[in-house]
């Protein structure tokens, strides 16, 4: 009985909540920051330091040459750093073209269509429909007087692609490394992204503005989140952590408004809450909690939240 009556009140604890939703915006606050770079180092050179950056603090924190990946292992680990870097590369190409808020909204379907993928509820066909809906108002053509660039629009569909291989790969490499997924696969993604974003970036790797932008961005993008998830994650019920983050779009667009100055018209914030909603609609009624895009920002949080989440 008293087990009983303690599980109530921690799934009712308030400061892991703030930590969850501190976390989110840490990975926004940390796209602004990143954003910033572009007009230096470009998107490529700035997805390339950030995985650097956040490796770099992720093999501190976690020391992963603890835990070597046995031979079976290494194809899915492989694939899981290939799926981080491509990701990113895509998403940072996106923001520079569309606003952080609508970015985030089109990204979150990649995970949203894997929560509900194989269903045969009517009920999850109706949160696809729904998800479906908001991208259909975020897309290119649907406001003609502020049309976005359908460039952007498909890179963050694809970023999205990218985030639901994403949770199948640190599924399979998380059920054998933990947490220590998280630091390798960081390493092989910033390896993998050299070679695209290197060139723009040697100019600058002497710069002491841009070094320390680019370590608030790992801090911000990898590490930050990925200690406060840590903290939270035993601490918060699948369901009330599936439902929060949900707001991650909400947030990314109120980032976007307040430091980068990026208003969005009705139909678009209209586009982001029909997401938001199809979102909530699958954490609430999933069988089994939603794959979390809080993971989906790479380094940010611990494994999948079906063996737990997305990464």
């Amino acid at each position: 009985m008293a087990a009983s009556a303690a599980s109530p009140a921690r799934e009712a604890a308030p400061l892991p909540i703030f930590g969850l939703l501190a976390a989110m915006l840490s990975v926004q606050v940390g796209a602004v920051f990143a954003k910033s770079l572009f007009p230096i180092v470009g998107a490529q050179g700035t997805t390339m330091l950030r995985l650097v950056a956040g490796a770099l603090m992720l093999a501190a924190v976690l020391r992963p040459w603890r835990v070597k990946p046995s031979r079976a292992v290494l194809p899915w680990l492989f694939a899981y750093g290939v799926t981080v870097s491509v990701m990113n590369l895509l998403f940072y190409a996106a923001i520079e073209r569309v606003p952080l808020g609508i970015c985030v909204a089109l990204e979150f379907t990649g995970p949203l269509f894997v929560a509900t993928l194989g269903s045969r509820r009517l009920l999850d066909l109706v949160w696809v429909a729904l998800a479906v809906a908001g991208i259909m108002a975020l897309s290119p053509f649907a406001d003609v007087s502020r049309g976005l660039d359908p460039v952007g629009v498909l890179l963050a569909l694809a970023a999205g692609g990218c985030w639901a291989l994403y949770i199948i790969f640190a599924q399979k490499a998380g059920a054998a490394l933990g947490a220590h997924t998280s630091a390798y696969g960081m390493a092989i993604a910033a390896v993998i992204a050299l070679p695209f974003g290197l060139s723009a970036a040697r100019p600058h790797l002497l710069d002491p503005h841009v070094l320390a932008v680019a370590a608030i961005v790992g801090l911000f993008s990898s590490a930050l989140p990925f200690w406060l998830e840590m903290m939270v994650l035993t601490r918060i019920p699948a369901k009330v952590y599936g439902m929060l983050v949900c707001l991650e779009p909400a947030l990314g667009a109120l980032a976007g408004l307040l430091f980068l100055h990026e208003s969005l018209t009705l139909l678009q914030c209209m586009g982001i809450a029909a997401v938001i909603a199809a979102a909530f609609g699958t954490a609430v009624t999933a069988r089994q909690p939603m794959p979390s895009p809080a993971q989906g920002q790479v380094g940010r949080g611990e494994q999948p939240r079906q063996t737990t989440s997305g990464g």
